[in-house]
């Protein structure tokens, strides 16, 4: 059966600029490398632990999932959802990820 699996809209915002950036100099592969993130996240529906806590957590619940070059960042909801907080490529700065501007 599995968790639902929520988008917020940074999460969505991420997709969409990653798509984006490679498109523009791979169209072909722009939108299969955001299948292949959307299969990795599909795969805490039936294990939220997945990720390990993420690190400017104050709680267990908020965890990231490590994928090829990008952090997941979500929370487990109860033990009803999956909610994405944010699609992070590795190489920028997490304090400047909109979705964790409040933490500072």
């Amino acid at each position: 059966m599995g968790l639902k699996i929520v988008y917020s809209k940074i999460s969505l915002q991420n997709l969409r600029e990653i798509y984006d950036y490679i498109r523009r100099n791979l169209p072909y592969y722009a939108k299969y490398e955001i299948q292949l993130i959307r299969t990795a996240i599909k795969k805490l529906k039936d294990n939220p632990l997945l990720g390990k806590v993420f690190e400017k957590s104050e709680d267990e619940f908020t965890r990231e999932l490590i994928y090829r070059n990008y952090r997941i960042i979500y929370d487990i909801i109860q033990d009803k959802e999956i909610n994405i907080l944010s699609i992070h490529h590795h190489a920028r700065l997490i304090s400047n990820n909109p979705a964790f501007k409040d933490d500072e």
